[in-house]
C-alpha cells in the first residue's frame, strides 16, 4: 500500500490484523529479487534425480537453501530469500503442481543459440486448478527454520499474467487473458497462505508486464495485479518485479518503461522494482515519478546479464545519480533481476561488491 494509514485501514475493513510494521525500513536497503545460482551438485541432482530417494532430496533441498543464505548474509544484504533453489527455474516448477495441463511442454527449436523459444509451452487439457498451492508457502516455511534473525524474509511468487505466457488456452480458454483470468485465484491462494504462514514481505513477480505493455492496455495489467492482491493488501509488505526477461541473459521484449507509465503508479504496491544497469539507466528519472507517489522504488543498479563485476566505487557512483530523482528513505538497491542466470563465483562477489557500495553512500549521508 501507499502509506501505513491506509494499509491499516484496508486491514481493518477485511478484518484482517495490519502486518508488523515496527521494524521501520532501512533507507537505501539493499535486497534482492528472488533467484540465486544453484550449487553445481544440485545442478547434478536435478539431471540424475532417479538416483536418490526422498529423504536424499529434501537433504539437498535444505543444503541448497542453506548455501544460498550463506552467500546473501555474508554479502551484508538486509533483505533475502531462500534463492528459489527447490524451483526450476522462477516458475517452472509451480507448472509441474498444476492440474489440468499436460505433463511437459514441446520446445520448437533444441539446438542453436539459447533463446526463449527453446522454452516451450503447456497445453491445457481441462480447467486449471491447484489443489495442493504452488510450493510457495513450503519453500518460505523452510527459509523460516534456515536463516538467523536479523535479514527481513521475502517471498516471491511469479503473478498469473507472467505463468499464463507458458500455457497454451487450447480448447479449454478463448485466450492468454482467458488464461490469466484461470490463474488469479491460484496466485492469490497461494499469496493467502504466505502472509498466513509470517511472511511479511511479498514480491508478486510480473516480468511479462513490462515485455508485452507496448501492445497491450497497462491499465488491464494493472486491474489484474489488485485483483491479485486483493486479500492481502495491508497484512504484508508488497512489492512487484518488472524486467524485460533475463532467460540466459536474453531479454524479450522492447527495453522501455514509458508505455507502463502513468497507468502503473496506480499498482497497489509498497515497492517497484525496475531493471536500470543493463539499460544504462536508461528512463533512471521514472523512479521520481513513482517516489513522488510514495511508493519505495527498487533500482536494479547490478547487472546480472554481465560478467563485469562492478566495483564498489561503480555502485556508490550509481547510488549517488538515484538520489537525484528520489530521497534514500524511497530507495532500495538490487540486482536488475534474479541471479539465477549468472554462474554463482560472478552472483557472490555483485552482491558483495553492491553492499560496499551502499554502505560507502550510507557513510556520506551519516546513514551507516
Amino acid at each position: 500500500m501507499r502509506d501505513a494509514k491506509k494499509a491499516a485501514t484496508i486491514a481493518k475493513k477485511s478484518g484482517s490484523m495490519p502486518w508488523d510494521q515496527k521494524r521501520p525500513r532501512r533507507p537505501l536497503q539493499t535486497t534482492v529479487i528472488g533467484s540465486y545460482p544453484f550449487p553445481g551438485w544440485l545442478e547434478f541432482a536435478s539431471a540424475h534425480r532417479e538416483q536418490f530417494g526422498e529423504a536424499d532430496i529434501e537433504e539437498l533441498r535444505s543444503d541448497a537453501v542453506i548455501a544460498a543464505v550463506h552467500d546473501q548474509l555474508a554479502a551484508g544484504l538486509d533483505v533475502i530469500t531462500d534463492g528459489e533453489q527447490t524451483r526450476y527455474d522462477f516458475n517452472l516448477s509451480f507448472y509441474g503442481r498444476m492440474e489440468g495441463l499436460d505433463s511437459g511442454p514441446a520446445s520448437n527449436r533444441y539446438f542453436g543459440p539459447p533463446a526463449h523459444d527453446q522454452r516451450g509451452k503447456y497445453e491445457v487439457t481441462d480447467r486449471l486448478r491447484s489443489q495442493h498451492g504452488l510450493g510457495a508457502v513450503a519453500e518460505f516455511k523452510r527459509l523460516q527454520k534456515i536463516a538467523p534473525s536479523g535479514p527481513v524474509l521475502k517471498a516471491s511468487v511469479p503473478g498469473p499474467y507472467t505463468l499464463s505466457g507458458r500455457i497454451n488456452p487450447g480448447s479449454i480458454y478463448k485466450d492468454r487473458w482467458d488464461v490469466t483470468e484461470a490463474m488469479i485465484p491460484i496466485v492469490r491462494e497461494e499469496l493467502i497462505q504466505l502472509v498466513e504462514c509470517g511472511c511479511h514481505e511479498i514480491t508478486l513477480d510480473e516480468p511479462s508486464m513490462s515485455c508485452y505493455a507496448h501492445r497491450e492496455d497497462p491499465r488491464r495489467f494493472v486491474k489484474i495485479f489488485a485483483e491479485t492482491v486483493k486479500p492481502i493488501l495491508g497484512r504484508c509488505r508488497l512489492s512487484t518485479h518488472l524486467c524485460f526477461g533475463n532467460y540466459k541473459g536474453r531479454a524479450v521484449g522492447p527495453r522501455r518503461y514509458e508505455p507502463l507509465f502513468p497507468a502503473f503508479l496506480d499498482l497497489p504496491v509498497d515497492e517497484m522494482h525496475l531493471e536500470m544497469a543493463s539499460r544504462e539507466f536508461s528512463e533512471i528519472e521514472k523512479i521520481r515519478e513513482i517516489a513522488e507517489r510514495r511508493i519505495d522504488v527498487a533500482v536494479g543498479i547490478v547487472d546480472v546479464k554481465s560478467y563485469y563485476i562492478e566495483s564498489p566505487s561503480d555502485i556508490a557512483e550509481r547510488v549517488r545519480l538515484c538520489l537525484k530523482y528520489a530521497p534514500a528513505e524511497r530507495l532500495s538497491l538490487a540486482p536488475d533481476c534474479g541471479l539465477s542466470q549468472t554462474a554463482r563465483w560472478a552472483a557472490r562477489q555483485k552482491l558483495a561488491n553492491m553492499v560496499s557500495g551502499v554502505t560507502i553512500v550510507r557513510k556520506e549521508l551519516g546513514l551507516a
